[in-house]
């Protein structure tokens, strides 16, 4: 069988478009991000993400998973501005957005918050959640774990209804002899960040994976490399992986600007390969390069499934 290259990177923070911020705004948690975003203007560069992009287009993957925060106002224009650099990354049928919290950072009045980015969130024509899609024998399971929270909270949800429908997707048949990667901003691992930046619904997530179980989980948010299992059925374990910032100059205390290439060899015997292949940029010289590579899911061995 063919190997099903799967590109992942999170935590773009694109630059704020003239008009992401109003008069208005002053009395919403975008003003708290305006004064970050002036500390860390300097830390995600839009230089650093092109050229991450290029390398990342030149090993051209067979499709390109994107964990969140895109924006840092979650402003309209922010949106829209996303929406334009999504057009040029490539077609919408090749990538999918799984929104961050800087992505929903304050509550949308009018419509749906993610609109613009309908195509890119899965292929129903929906701005719902979860949704699944099918790429090559692999199951995409796209979660939301942005949703509004208080000042100096960046705390994630899926809540009840997501979680419910999440259920029922990876209990379907449909799915059952799918490689299944589920796609979610905040990490659901006990301890990946600190309580405040936590997904609140986690204890929820991970009973709902040791019932079914699935083959592997990648999210961003914590600005980190990380590579940690949450439980599935019968002892299994279901590895979860983790992306550092693709726009990061990597000069404040966090990793250069990375993005994972997951190679998803499945065997015609049932076996599963995945390897990992870590390309970041040189936070000296700005070119980027292999940073490492290694075997998350062994041959013959699958990851955690449902029984």
């Amino acid at each position: 069988m063919s190997i099903f290259r799967l590109a992942h990177l999170s935590d773009l923070h694109l630059p704020p478009p003239q008009g992401a911020f109003g008069w208005r705004d002053l009395l919403s948690k975008r003003l708290l991000s305006r004064i970050a975003w002036r500390r860390k203007r300097r830390e995600h560069r839009p230089e650093v993400l092109a050229a991450l992009v290029a390398d990342l287009k030149a090993h051209a993957p067979d499709h390109i998973a994107i964990t969140g925060d895109l924006t840092n106002y979650a402003s309209p224009a922010e949106y829209e501005a996303a929406r334009v650099w999504l057009e040029a990354l490539g077609p919408a049928w090749n990538i999918t957005v799984s929104p961050g919290n800087h992505d929903a950072l304050v509550e949308a009045k009018g419509g749906q918050p993610f609109a613009a980015w309908t195509p890119w969130l899965g292929d129903d024509g929906a701005v719902a959640f979860p949704q699944v899609r099918m790429r090559d024998g692999v199951a995409l399971f796209n979660l939301c774990s942005a949703a509004p929270t208080a000042p100096h909270l960046a705390t994630g949800r899926l809540g009840k209804a997501q979680l419910d429908r999440l259920d029922a997707l990876l209990g379907d048949p449909t799915y059952r002899d799918a490689f299944r990667v589920l796609l979610i901003h905040h990490p659901p691992v006990p301890g990946a960040v600190v309580k405040r930046k936590a997904l609140e619904d986690q204890d929820a997530l991970r009973a709902l994976l040791a019932r079914h179980g699935a083959d592997l989980i990648l999210h961003g948010h914590a600005h980190e490399a990380m590579v940690a299992t949450a439980p599935g059925p019968n002892g299994a374990t279901i590895p979860v992986l983790g992306v550092p910032s693709a726009s990061a100059m990597g000069k404040r205390g966090h990793p250069a600007a990375r993005w994972h290439g997951v190679e998803i060899d499945r065997r015609a015997d049932g076996g599963v390969e995945v390897k990992v292949v870590a390309r970041g940029l040189d936070p000296e010289s700005g070119e980027p390069g292999e940073l490492g590579r290694y075997i998350l899911t062994q041959a013959g061995r699958p990851a955690a499934r449902r029984s």
